[in-house]
């Protein structure tokens, strides 16, 4: 299959129903995520965006369409080695071990070692930078159960990033974030983007699309309503068709920001 090179991620024409439902959760959807880009899914709560991504990461195998990861039938890959091509970083995850921060963060590391392999130096150091780049770097041998959410979802995404994979998937990675960390994380994105890693994240939030995302793709029970850069994709039109009446888009400065009415 012909590959455009900076594509990581290809899904076509992707649907998918849970057992035993007739209503599909996806149908339908299309969308490319490239290397040394951000990609962004936009869609209110129940509109598909957890059930993409586990079909964008192979946790799920679509009913109709195909998903290329690589330029490869992603159910093509052994676990090891789609972990050095995609990382993933959920909404939330049980934690059953009192695991410090940074050894959580080398957990990340395990597509890269060999069965039963410990990490060596050079694992440790790519944890601490991944810790560093999260915000987290003093908190190092703390316990994980000292965290708040907010922490928590930090350290998920550190975890991540210490996997180096060419595309990381992260699931409403701001929702328990407050103002600053929010920011921290757009500039987290962009700073991955620059180096040449993909990011593809799921929000409800229109404002974490504007602060950080170059291509924006617009979900609602489980279509693709738009897509495109998000100065042009995020109209007023489409935000009311996602949500109902009450959110607006206006520009002051260069930049575009969404008021609720």
């Amino acid at each position: 299959m012909a590959e455009n090179p900076r594509t990581i991620l290809d899904m076509r024409n992707v649907s998918y129903a849970y057992p035993g439902r007739t209503v599909p959760a996806v149908r339908m959807v299309t969308l490319a995520a490239k290397e040394g880009s951000v990609t962004a899914v936009l869609g209110p709560n129940g509109a598909g965006k957890s059930t993409l991504l586990d079909l964008a990461s192979g946790r799920l195998r679509p009913r109709e369409g195909a998903v290329f990861a690589g330029g490869r039938d992603i159910s093509q890959y052994a676990r090891r080695e789609l972990g050095r091509l995609l990382g993933f970083v959920p909404q939330s995850e049980h934690i059953p071990f009192e695991y410090s921060l940074e050894e959580y963060v080398l957990l990340g590391r395990a597509p890269h070692l060999r069965p039963l392999e410990m990490p060596g130096r050079e694992d440790r150091l790519l944890a601490r930078e991944a810790l560093d780049r999260a915000g987290l770097a003093p908190r190092a041998e703390d316990s994980i159960n000292s965290l708040s959410g907010g922490e928590r979802q930090l350290l998920m995404v550190a975890r991540a990033i210490a996997q180096k994979p060419r595309l990381l998937l992260l699931d409403e990675p701001s929702s328990h974030l407050d103002l600053a960390n929010k920011r921290r994380i757009a500039a987290l994105f962009r700073s991955m983007a620059g180096s040449g890693i993909g990011v593809l994240f799921t929000t409800h939030d229109p404002e974490a699309v504007f602060a950080s995302a170059d291509i924006l793709y617009i979900l609602a029970d489980g279509g693709m309503v738009a897509a495109g850069p998000p100065e042009s994709a995020l109209t007023g039109e489409v935000l009311e068709r996602v949500y109902g009446k009450g959110p607006r888009v206006f520009r002051r400065d260069g930049e575009v920001f969404v008021s609720w009415r």
